[in-house]
């Protein structure tokens, strides 16, 4: 017996689709799969998502540079799963074997890369201007900055920079702003020095956590021997209180500044500047260099010494002597011979 002609098309669109719905869940079973399975990529790759990149333009360049294999897929599931809008900007690293998914969730997350660039103790504020200018990851905006008018940059009172900057390692997104990198290395020093000054020894020739940090400068100067800097704090400090010039050669080099050829000599000793230790009393006016935090502590925390003169070894420590006296005879030992 024959089924009417409607039930005979009801059948047979029933069946259509559920051949669909069995077709469909196919697909998505396959495109599920391959969502979550890892590339075959052995390398990390790296690639910058500019601003505003469309989700369209965005597949394409990740499958153009072999992140993902099938970029009209990877814009459909991302579009389905309400992600499109929260796409990220930036330089981005996907790791060897990610899955598509991992791909979206970096980018999701704005997991950018990360550079790192250090500013080194001992340097003077204009190394430490050189290095962030000529680093191309940055953005540049202090191409006409120098240490005579960067602290007015900073939003600090006008002054000198020298010293001011915190000795570190900084971390940075491509295309952050340098200045941006060197407020946080002024706020670094600043919060540094202003903690130490609060714990610093009693009974110390400072003035002001300026002329600590100054201090700090010349021991950075004098040695990178960590445990030489405490007993070189005592004698700068047994000096400043017996009101005994100085006499440190680093700050005279300073002073010379591109007069100095790498050979100080005595005619150089004998040259009056504001930095020349030789010929002046007291602290020079600004510090010589960026201390870092070793110096720092040393300057607040001085050895308990009586020590009055240091001469350099040769192999990077120093010797310490009480006397006129013994300090020529080590001298006689460690330079003239």
């Amino acid at each position: 017996m024959k089924l009417p002609v409607h039930k005979r098309v009801l059948r047979v669109a029933s069946g259509a689709i559920v051949l669909l719905l069995l077709a469909g869940a196919g697909c998505g079973y396959v495109a599920w799969q391959w969502w979550q399975a890892p590339s075959e990529r052995q390398q990390p790759t790296r690639l910058i998502v500019e601003r505003g990149t469309p989700l369209i333009a965005l597949s394409e360049q990740l499958a153009a540079a072999g992140v993902i294999d099938h970029p009209r897929l990877f814009r459909i599931i991302t579009e389905l799963s309400g992600d499109a809008p929260r796409v990220k900007a930036g330089e981005f690293e996907f790791g060897a074997h990610y899955s598509p998914r991992q791909v979206l969730d970096l980018i999701v997350v704005g997991e950018v890369v990360s550079h790192a660039l250090s500013i080194i103790e001992g340097w003077s504020v204009r190394q430490a201007l050189d290095a962030l200018q000529s680093n191309p990851l940055l953005e540049q905006t202090l191409t006409n900055i120098d240490s005579a008018n960067l602290m007015a940059v900073l939003g600090h009172e006008d002054g000198p920079a020298e010293g001011w900057l915190f000795p570190d390692t900084y971390h940075f997104v491509r295309g952050e702003r340098d200045i941006d990198l060197i407020k946080r290395a002024y706020q670094r020093m600043l919060d540094a020095l202003n903690q130490i000054w609060l714990a610093r020894d009693a009974g110390l020739p400072y003035q002001s956590p300026y002329e600590l940090l100054i201090v700090a400068s010349l021991i950075e100067k004098e040695t990178g021997r960590s445990s030489d800097r405490p007993d070189i704090s005592q004698v700068f400090v047994s000096r400043l209180n017996k009101r005994m010039r100085l006499q440190t050669d680093p700050s005279v080099i300073y002073g010379l500044g591109d007069q100095f050829d790498g050979n100080l000599t005595r005619e150089h000793l004998r040259s009056d500047t504001p930095y020349n230790t030789y010929t002046r009393h007291g602290l020079p006016p600004t510090p010589i260099a960026l201390p870092g935090m070793d110096s720092l502590q040393a300057a607040a925390h001085p050895g308990t010494g009586d020590y009055l003169y240091f001469v350099a070894r040769g192999d990077g420590s120093s010797q310490f002597s009480r006397s006129l006296e013994e300090h020529l005879a080590a001298v006689r030992q460690y330079q003239l011979n």
